[in-house]
């Protein structure tokens, strides 16, 4: 028995344009939060999603079903994003080496390339919103005290003067938010 979704996706793959464009509505708002989310900011993350949709057509044919089609879309447009990121690195790119003449010698200076790679930088901002989602999930004294301390570097007696609580009550708190964001984690894979 063929459900919805997947007589919309054969129909797209035997060119009918309105039933790509019911694809496209099902799955432009979260195409454009993993864009956004990667390429952090709304015009990279509109091209990105506009470039995965007109590779996603093209190649819709190629789709066999033996995954999820929202997984091969998503796979897409991460893979987008991924070549953007590397276009746009390409395009900033300046000489490392350079020359210096004193007296008819020439010293000559290698700089080491340090940056990250693409994969990286990838990688660290989907971490980065995976572990936004599971703060968002605790409870708003959790979520604060995990936010003070963990991200914007208060210590304890700090936290404790803001949030008008004792130091242990601080401590507490701050072990139980890493505990539910570890087991948050740990029972889904992700939050």
């Amino acid at each position: 028995m063929i459900n919805n979704e997947e007589r919309i996706i054969k129909e797209a793959q035997n060119g009918n344009d309105a039933s790509f464009e019911k694809i496209m509505k099902l799955y432009q708002d979260r195409a454009y939060a993993i864009a956004y989310g990667v390429m952090g900011n709304t015009h990279d993350a509109y091209d990105v999603v506009q470039d995965s949709f007109i590779k996603i057509y093209k190649n819709i044919d190629k789709f066999n079903f033996k995954s999820k089609f929202n997984t091969w879309v998503y796979r897409i447009v991460k893979n987008t994003c991924i070549d953007e990121l590397r276009k746009q690195k390409r395009k900033k790119t300046v000489s490392i080496d350079a020359s210096y003449n004193r007296n008819d010698d020439e010293l000559s200076f290698q700089y080491e390339d340090n940056s990250k790679s693409i994969e990286d930088i990838v990688e660290e901002k989907e971490t980065s919103k995976i572990l936004q989602e599971g703060i968002e999930k605790l409870s708003p004294e959790h979520r604060s005290v995990i936010i003070l301390y963990d991200i914007k570097g208060y210590d304890y007696k700090e936290i404790s003067k803001m949030i008008g609580v004792s130091l242990g009550t601080v401590k507490s708190r701050l072990f139980r938010a890493r505990n539910n964001l570890a087991k948050l984690f740990r029972n889904n894979g992700t939050f």
